[in-house]
């Protein structure tokens, strides 16, 4: 997780409390946007190295109404601290590049020509494809979303799926004005803050196997990789990271069947179009975070197990993950999917 929450100091031992797992510990990992694949590339290495067998890897956040913090005066008493709106603060300044992430974005836009048009274009589409996950009663979503009873001992509700999507249509993202005064980045080109938990289990071929799931799919990890790019251009950084994953994989982008991106704004998927070559139609087919929101840690999880399930629709193929995250930098996930 990357907001701290009440109690959340204890981490992996009062989560497993709580699902009945009261034998297992586990550390408790932050980086940003990032933090999905890291959490699966270290589950995995625990796994591979032997120091644990299987492995769950779960991601949480609660971005919505993210904590305000107060940094007391490490002078003593009568000093005056520091307040920190965890979030909403960290959104809009970079301590080393001192800009919001939205400017990122508009950097981008304007280094390499991508107008709001192109930008609100390609938002449109992912609504499309989006849709496509809400077809047939949901059945994409089906495949791997479980229904989440919440509340207290009072009343419960149950939660069946994505909730507060903005949906965008061609007249409401032409009514909307740019976020920066003469930008070019609109609320329907940009993602919005959400809440989310994510969970995955890794283990070795055989492990699978003794969990006496479906024996016609298989799913390996190949590569991990990180990138990061020049202040203030944090959408450049998932190309950095995409071609370190696929370099650790020996694979060419030629050879990646379906991408998913972590794209809190439209111009990272320009630009990562442009930059490998691989056509931003085909990418995040079934939706992304630029839709359905950005809980930040478990975002890259759900894009991940997305990514499965596609390529299984497909009969399987070489997938590619790839982020950006805080500090201009990035994190990817290649996998290979076998079906028989």
């Amino acid at each position: 997780m990357t907001v701290p929450q009440h109690k959340s100091f204890w981490g992996a031992p009062w989560i497993g409390a709580l699902i009945g797992a009261d034998r297992v510990t586990g550390p408790t990992l932050s980086q940003a946007c990032a933090t999905s694949a890291r959490v699966i590339a270290s589950a995995a290495s625990a796994v591979e190295l032997g120091g644990s067998a299987r492995t769950l890897a779960l991601a949480a956040d609660r971005i919505s109404n993210g904590p305000t913090l107060y940094y007391p005066d490490p002078g003593g008493p009568g000093g005056r601290g520091v307040t920190e709106h965890w979030v909403w603060d960290n959104f809009n300044e970079d301590p080393y590049a001192d800009v919001a992430m939205i400017q990122t974005a508009e950097n981008i836009a304007a280094r390499f020509g991508y107008s709001r048009r192109a930008q609100d274009d390609l938002a449109l589409l992912r609504q499309e494809q989006y849709g496509m996950a809400l077809a047939d009663d949901c059945a994409f979503q089906r495949r791997y979303m479980v229904d989440v009873p919440v509340g207290g001992k009072r009343q419960t509700t149950t939660v069946s799926g994505d909730e507060g999507i903005r949906e965008r249509t061609e007249e409401r993202v032409a009514a909307l004005a740019p976020v920066i005064g003469n930008g070019t980045v609109t609320a329907a080109a940009q993602t919005h803050p959400a809440d989310g938990n994510a969970g995955m289990l890794l283990g070795t071929a055989a492990q699978a196997g003794e969990l006496g799931r479906d024996e016609t799919i298989s799913v390996q990890l190949l590569a991990f990789g990180e990138g990061r790019a020049e202040k203030a251009y944090m959408g450049m950084a998932p190309v950095a990271a995409a071609e370190a994953a696929l370099a650790d994989a020996e694979l060419g982008m030629d050879e990646i069947a379906v991408v998913k991106t972590h794209n809190p704004f439209a111009v990272n998927d320009l630009y990562f179009a442009e930059a490998t070559g691989f056509e931003a139609e085909r990418m995040n087919n079934y939706g992304s975070s630029l839709i359905f929101g950005h809980p930040q840690g478990p975002t890259g999880m759900r894009l991940v197990v997305e990514l499965i399930e596609e390529l299984a629709l497909r009969g399987g193929g070489y997938g590619l993950f790839t982020g950006c995250a805080a500090g201009d930098s990035a994190a990817a996930i290649v996998l290979k999917v076998d079906t028989r």
